[in-house]
This record gives C-alpha cells, structure tokens and sequence, in this order.
C-alpha cells in the first residue's frame, strides 16, 4: 500500500480516433494499441495455426495415431495451465473419434516436473504408443530419448523457452522455439494445445475422416471456457491473440455454455457467472484449480474439468475449494516465517539486497511459487522460495519483477557456475529450478551478485502507474462498465488503475485487516472504497484530512444493490 504513485506519459492516441473517449482512447494507447484490429475480440481474428512450426508433422502424427486406434497417453503439468491443457486435448481426441487414450500428471512430489523417464516409463506399463506432452516437454530430454528407446511415438506440444537443443521427438509445436514465426509468444500451454486441435480437425475434415466415421465434426469454440481458464491462470501476457481466446472463454462461461466444472468452480467460489471477468479466473477458479496439483494429485482438478454431469462436478469442486483453503493454511503460515526472517532485510543505500532467496526445511514444495510471490510484491525484488526435495537437492521456485527475466538471470548463473544448478526452466517472470543442498549458501551468494548486476541501475523502489485522474461525469456505473467490456485486462494488458485526492468522509477496519472507506473526490462526488491487507497500526487515521488514493473503479454488488466501489491499491496521508 506504500508503493509510489507514478502517472503514465501521455502517448499519441491519434491511431484510434475511432474511440469516442480521449480516456479510453489514452488507456489503449499507453498499452501499445496501435490499430483498431489489435481489438477485435471476434474468433475470427485469431492468428492461424499454420504460422506455428511442426504444425503438419504434429497433425501427421495424430491423424496416424487415430487412424491406426494407437494408445495415446497425454502428459501434462501440474498447475492450472497443464489441467486445462490435458482436459482439452482429452475432450477434444475423444470428439475426434479417439478411443482408450488416457492421461498422466506426474505427481510433483514423486515424480517432479515434466516427462521423465521415471513417468515414461509408467507410460509404457500402460500400453503408450504415442505420448503428448502438454504445457511441458521442450526440454525433457531424457524423458523423450527413454520414450524412444521404448518405441513410443513423442509429440511434444509447450510454450516455455526452449534451450540450445531441442529433444528428438517426433513432432514439435511450441511458438517460442527457434524458427517459428508465429507471431503470439505468449501463448499458454492450453493455448498451444488448442491451435493444435484446431489443425488436427481441420486435416479431417478435408480428408473426410468424419463423414466416413459418421461423426459428427465438432466445433471447438465450444472449449474455450477451458483456454480462457488455463490462459489467465498462468499469467501469460494478454496480447492481442490471447485476449481473443480469453474473451471467448469468458462469454461462454456468462451466458452459462461452460464446462459442468468449471460452471461448479464458479458456484463453490459464491461467484455470478454472468458477472465473471478475468480476473476472477486467475484470483478465483486456478487458485482452486492449482490447489490439488499444489497439495495432493491434479488428476482431481482434471476430473473436475472433463465431468460431464454436473452433481460429479460440484462434488469435485467442493473437495477442490477444501484444499485451497488448506493451501491457503500452509501458504500464510509459510510467508509468515518467510517474511519475519526478512524484517530486518535493509532496502535502502549500499546495503541494498537485489534479490532475495528464502528456505526452511519444513516449507511445503506446492507452495513456495506463491509465498516467492508475496514476498517479490512486498520489497519488489526477484525472489525464490525453496522446500526440501530430498538429501541432496533443493527445489525452488522463482518469481521476478518487471524488466528482469527470471529465466535468463538463472541460465547465466548456470553459465558461470555450471555445477550448482541441478535443471531450471520458466518464463520472464515465473522460473523453476532444482540445486544441489550443499550448494545453497553459494547459490544465495551468486544470485544476489547476478541480480545486483542486472539490477543495479533500476529504481526498486516499487510503483502503480496510474491512467490519470478521472472527471466527475466519469464517477459512474456507466463508465466502470464500459472499463470491464474494454478488456479482458490481465497480465500485460493491465487493468486501469487511476488516482487523485479524496477527503475520507468515514473509515473503518474491517476482519483486522481490511479498510472500508466513505471518500469525497475533489469534485464533490461520494464514492465507496475499500483497501485489502492494510496495516493496521496505520489505518483508520482519524487524523487524516486528505488521501492520496489509487484505484481501479469496480462494480459492487451486494444484496440486489449495484453501486460504484474503489479498489484502492495504494493510499497515502496527507496531513
């Protein structure tokens, strides 16, 4: 809540002059719109799936695989994105005309991440023929040469970076390995998934698969509540591609056309499905989701999303909502050690720290990605968490902040000190790696020497940009609405946020820790606001004449009464 309140540059907006409001017009702009077709929402306007490498050999592949009825076993990830990845690509095969095919999520604490040859191996105890990797395989290796080496057929579709090399499987679908020219990095493991069912319908349609089977071709759209889940929940940046997926997804699940799952997801959350937005999906549904990859076994969430009846979907989805809130448990009893060992971390002068590593021997490996989250937003520095893995290693977990990329920071620590990292894969802002246990105290020291390097002429102060202040006309549920149908706001699309003074007409603390707060704006208006997680020691403050507030403007609903609300995410006195 202390962050600094920092105005965006007024940027030329003269590109979309078709937008009637200069504000909304100023919003697009600053978030890099440079033409009315970066909006288009429409289905249509998805980016086609020829433009992505290994396309026809992955099609090749699976059509043989469904032609010759191949035992198919599908390998996904253990978060939100590998559950939606799996689910689709199974709902989707057994659309196709697929029988027997079946899916495996390597248990994090068995098996650890990715297709090894350890889950390779279960796989051939099943029977595999063909095995697809979802949201993971760009860099398994080994788990790919034992599939081989067993005469199983690999195709492996990710997103994540690729390395220097690429495994020997049969085909490869990943935007982001070299050569590809599809022109959306950013899609998620689910999205990847997708575009490759899309072209594998698309090849039988024109070779007539599904007339001489008698089945009837199936529209995809209809999986998109799926897309849209996995999409937000692994906060990959909204770019123009995935904000058409994400959309798509979100009208489905309002108009009441989603999975049974994720339709009991929405209802054990207490949300209104007509009402969803996408941030409820990544701060509402994959919390639930993530949860039974994060504690127990993600085949739960997967159940969850491939029920066909509603009863067994609810019933899953309650079992799900239990283990967030035991999640939630363990998370807030680990960030509390976590952040108490750091209290006396200095963030100031020469004794600044520019990164920070934490571990404890009792920290729960499903939970250090978060807690290195809450501890990255709280003193805003790239951050790993660690949990005990075995006798001789450690897992960790990364989180980093803008401008710094996770995965390049830990391939140069790699680089320079080849022996203490076991393996590490990720994105710009989210990594996962594996370290020798009696490499710690020198991996600590490298990575804050690494980080201090990259970091050192940055302002790590923290700050909320804001959109600017708004008017008195746009004090309204009109303009808060036409706010949520301009998105889907997400990560690299981020939702408006705006700021001015306000005079608090009325203050109030709410479970300890929350503050409700009655504002006048400069201009008069009487608004409703309300900050999360304060500190208590400094609010209420009855003595406050003016605050400093920014926001984003939001819908409130509350016992059949709709009115405007502030969602404050910083305040500042002023005396």
């Amino acid at each position: 809540m202390s962050a600094k309140i920092v105005r965006r540059e007024t940027v030329s907006d003269s590109h979309l002059s078709h937008i009637s409001q200069p504000i909304i017009r100023q919003i697009f702009a600053s978030r890099g719109i440079e033409d009315a077709s970066q909006l288009d929402k429409r289905a249509k306007a998805l980016l086609h799936y020829q433009h992505l490498s290994g396309m026809d050999a992955a099609v090749q592949v699976l059509s043989e695989a469904l032609e010759k009825q191949l035992k198919i076993i599908i390998v996904g990830d253990f978060d939100a994105d590998g559950a939606t990845s799996t689910a689709l690509t199974m709902l989707c095969l057994a659309k196709m005309g697929a029988s027997g095919h079946s899916y495996l999520v390597p248990n994090r604490f068995d098996f650890g991440y990715g297709l090894s040859p350890e889950i390779v191996q279960v796989a051939h105890q099943q029977g595999a023929q063909l095995i697809i990797t979802v949201d993971n395989g760009i860099a398994c290796f080994d788990g790919v040469d034992k599939a081989k080496e067993l005469g199983i057929k690999v195709l492996v579709t990710d997103h994540h970076l690729a390395a220097d090399r690429l495994p020997q499987a049969d085909a490869i679908v990943n935007p982001n390995q070299p050569g590809c020219e599809f022109l959306s990095k950013n899609l998620a493991g689910v999205g990847v998934a997708f575009y490759l069912m899309l072209a594998l319908r698309n090849h039988l349609k024109q070779t007539q698969w599904f007339d001489k089977k008698a089945i009837p071709e199936p529209n995809l759209a209809e999986f998109l509540d799926i897309v849209a889940l996995g999409t937000v929940a692994d906060v990959v940046p909204l770019d123009s591609n995935n904000r058409v997926l994400v959309y798509q997804g979100l009208q489905r699940i309002r108009s009441g056309k989603c999975r049974p799952g994720i339709k009991a997801l929405v209802e054990v959350a207490g949300k209104s499905p007509e009402r969803m937005v996408s941030s409820d999906l990544g701060f509402v549904l994959g919390p639930r989701l993530n949860a039974a990859g994060r504690l127990d076994d993600m085949s739960l969430g997967i159940e969850c999303l491939l029920a066909a009846d509603h009863s067994k979907a609810r019933q899953m989805a309650v079992e799900l909502d239990s283990l967030n809130r035991e999640r939630r448990e363990i998370q807030q009893s680990m960030q509390d050690q976590a952040l108490a060992s750091l209290e006396t971390l200095a963030i100031d002068g020469d004794q600044t720290k520019n990164g920070i590593i934490v571990y404890q021997a009792d920290f729960h490996q499903g939970v250090i990605g978060i807690v290195a989250g809450k501890i990255k937003e709280k003193y805003n520095r790239p951050t790993i968490a660690f949990a005990h893995q075995d006798d001789d290693t450690l897992k960790g977990s990364a989180r980093s902040i803008a401008g710094l990329h996770i995965r390049d920071l830990l391939e140069e620590i790699n680089s320079r000190y080849p022996d203490v990292i076991v393996k590490f894969g990720g994105h710009a802002m989210a990594a996962g790696l594996t370290i020798h246990a009696d490499k710690f105290a020198g991996f600590k020291r490298v990575f804050e020497q690494v980080s201090h390097e990259l970091l050192k002429d940055r302002d790590l102060s923290g700050q909320i940009l804001s959109d600017g202040e708004l008017s008195h006309q746009e004090f309204s549920l009109e303009f808060a609405q036409q706010l949520k149908d301009s998105g889907p706001w997400g990560q690299g699309f981020p939702e408006p946020i705006f700021d001015g003074i306000f005079t608090p007409v009325d203050q109030k603390l709410l479970g300890g820790k929350h503050l409700k707060l009655m504002l006048k704006a400069e201009s008069g208006v009487l608004v409703d606001a309300i900050a999360f997680n304060i500190d208590p020691q400094l609010w209420p403050n009855p003595s406050c004449k003016q605050i400093h507030i920014a926001y984003k403007l939001d819908i409130n609903e509350f016992r059949g009464r709709v009115s405007l609300q502030l969602m404050v995410e910083a305040l500042e006195p002023i005396l």
